[in-house]
């Protein structure tokens, strides 16, 4: 621990905080432009500048590490009159006409740190010089009239992202923010993940959607669960009045520390949906309007008579975007209290939760934070780089600092351009692969425990190996290597090893294979309820032979050309959705529902973290929410719905 004085007051903070992070941990304020959190100390800006007795000049605070018997002074003339003058410089650069700027009043750090020092005008002629701007990006505006160069955007899509295509260009007062060799934005390689908007700290990088519609301190914010996959990031909903204004990361989020991918930012922002707000029934071939009570009573007419005359027929599936509480709901209704055959949920493949214990040893389940801190990232039959994002991000980033990824994938894959090592094998001989790759893990006598009885050496050689995956034995003896070599080898897994028509015995030869290196194993589980759905049950492969009914709880989800393909089969579709779509089209009966900002649970994500979602909008007079929903239904079946859905998931929840 170091002891030291800032401002009279004496502060203990551990070896290696900053001067900025000791006085904020003391509640001094110290006004800065480049530093963030998040991003490493930078000291571009200087604005953090401090007095340190025994040094000769002022001293950035954001760089200077704090170290006993140090007196610091952050509020003396000298800093105060070093404030202005960098303060003065900035607005002299370029154009800060803070009264067109739509992140004026309270939400620009330039406008702030000057109102601060009584700045109440430009002590130097601005430069007129005009810079130009990109619109060319879908979400985002680039005006490198308003930017600072504080570098924070550049910053975080390398060091927060990985991605690195923000950069700078031209020398002193002339640089500017580019993507890629100076490529318009749009045509660049930008994932769309907005964190370098978020990090921000002037109107140089402006959101489309919410430009200009009012101040955002002056809106609620609500922080909630983005539902756009399993990963289950932090967010912030931006709100006013019954609109959503937008979309930020929460960065004391635990699971994504204010990371977010473009579905969870943007996609929500760009609905355009039509949305459906009263039910429907079908009415000589048409969809007419009705009431909540004739439309519920068609429903559990047509339950009723379809029980009476088999007892089966009857489909029911649901969406894993709803909450925990209303798949329960949907799974204690439709199989523990109906008995109905086929209950599921529309996931087409589910990921297996756990792995078999084989010869006794077990790989460890990953977790995030895991994935962070690996040395060597194994991925098969997933691409993290194009679905679950944000877990992808935390791979790319470690890339540049040693981590090898290596990719097993028989198909494309986006994260075959970062890979050192792709390995195309014919499909179906995953688990061919990976008993090869335990065979050579034993031949180099680097297994870190007992070998599982059921493998056999002389049947899984390496050539065999080679011939059967159209691998080379040389490419397979150097992956193995690799693996066997690293400190925190993690293999990552998805729907290309657990989908149906898969070998279910590859992730038993998996689990093996990263015990036997003392690896992990993290599968990201679909969508955002996906391991809740895999706890009650819900993961029977959907047959629509022989049904004579379907019953959909849709939520806002969106719907598979399978599925429209399937349900297109069945006589009678009743559907809960929020949205219409081609399922719309041939539903018998339409319940209007909430959509995800509008609805209040629980999710459990990839690593078993339980967090609830809240709503930050209130859904239109008329549209229930789908427990509600499920819950009438249910009365007019003569059935009580069970509420312990949290107990269903106790095993699975990591505490």
């Amino acid at each position: 621990m170091s002891q030291l004085t800032i401002d009279g007051q004496q502060i203990e903070v551990p070896d290696g905080t900053s001067i900025l992070n000791a006085a904020r941990k003391a509640g001094i304020e110290i006004p800065t432009l480049c530093d963030h959190p998040e991003l490493k100390p930078y000291g571009g800006c200087r604005l953090c500048v401090v007095e340190v007795e025994g040094m000769r000049i002022l001293q950035t605070s954001c760089t200077l590490t704090a170290m006993n018997g140090m007196v610091v002074h952050t509020n003396t003339p000298r800093v105060h009159d070093a404030h202005k003058f960098i303060l003065g410089l900035l607005f002299s650069e370029r154009n800060h006409f803070c009264m067109f700027c739509q992140v004026s009043n309270d939400e620009c750090d330039l406008q702030s740190s000057a109102l601060k020092e009584s700045m109440t005008h430009w002590p130097l002629q601005p430069n007129w010089t005009p810079y130009p701007v990109d619109a060319s990006h879908p979400y985002i505006v680039l005006d490198n009239n308003r930017c600072i160069l504080c570098r924070r955007c550049v910053r975080a899509c390398g060091e927060l992202v990985g991605n690195f295509t923000l950069g700078n260009e031209e020398r002193g007062a002339k640089t500017m923010v580019i993507a890629d060799y100076n490529l318009p934005w749009g045509e660049s390689t930008c994932i769309r993940c907005g964190t370098c908007l978020q990090v921000c700290p002037t109107g140089a990088l402006i959101e489309r959607q919410s430009a200009y519609r009012g101040r955002v301190i002056d809106a609620k914010h609500i922080l909630s669960v983005c539902i756009g996959c399993s990963v289950g990031c932090g967010i912030e909903m931006v709100v006013r009045g019954d609109q959503l204004i937008c979309v930020r990361g929460n960065w004391q989020a635990p699971v994504n520390e204010g990371i977010l991918c473009e579905l969870g930012r943007f996609k929500p922002m760009d609905e355009r949906r039509e949305r459906i707000l009263t039910p429907m029934v079908r009415k000589n071939g048409h969809l007419e309007t009705a009431s909540w009570e004739e439309a519920l009573t068609v429903i559990s007419n047509k339950l009723k008579s379809l029980a009476k005359k088999n007892g089966s027929g009857i489909a029911a599936l649901v969406s894993t975007r709803l909450p925990a509480e209303t798949l329960w709901s949907f799974k204690n209704l439709f199989m523990d209290q109906l008995h109905y055959d086929m209950v599921t949920s529309i996931e087409e493949s589910f990921p297996t939760h756990e792995l078999p214990k084989g010869n006794g040893n077990t790989a460890i389940i990953a977790n995030l934070k895991t994935l962070q801190e690996s040395d060597c990232v194994v991925a098969i039959g997933t691409d993290l780089f194009k679905n679950h994002q944000v877990a992808g991000f935390f791979v790319k980033r470690n890339l540049p600092l040693g981590t090898q990824l290596i990719v097993i994938d028989p198909g494309d894959n986006e994260m075959q351009e970062r890979a050192h090592h792709v390995l195309k094998l014919k499909k179906g001989t995953d688990r061919a692969l990976l008993l090869g790759l335990i065979t050579e893990v034993l031949s180099l006598n680097q297994a870190k425990c007992k070998p599982p009885d059921h493998h056999d050496i002389a049947q899984n050689s390496i050539e065999k190996t080679s011939k059967t995956t159209g691998i080379s034995a040389k490419t397979i003896q150097n992956v193995c290597k690799i693996i066997a070599n690293s400190q925190n080898p993690i293999f990552i897994y998805g729907k290309g090893l657990t989908s149906p028509n898969h070998d279910p015995a590859a992730v038993e030869a998996l689990g093996d294979l990263a015990a036997l290196v003392g690896g992990k194993i993290l599968n990201p589980k679909g969508k955002a309820n996906g391991l809740a759905a895999y706890a009650y049950g819900l993961t029977k492969p959907f047959d629509p032979q022989s049904q004579e009914m379907a019953y959909v709880a849709l939520g806002d989800d969106w719907v598979s050309d399978r599925l429209i393909e399937y349900l297109g089969k069945i006589p009678f579709l009743a559907l809960q959705t929020s949205y219409t779509s081609p399922l719309t089209d041939k539903a018998d009966v339409v319940l209007p529902v909430t959509m995800w900002a509008e609805q209040a649970g629980s999710y459990l994500n990839l690593e078993g973290r339980l967090q609830p979602a809240k709503n930050g909008l209130e859904a239109s007079h008329g549209i229930l929410s789908n427990v509600e929903v499920l819950k009438a239904l249910a009365r007019k079946l003569g059935v009580e719905l069970e509420t312990n859905w949290k107990a269903a998931l106790k095993e699975f929840i990591k505490e």
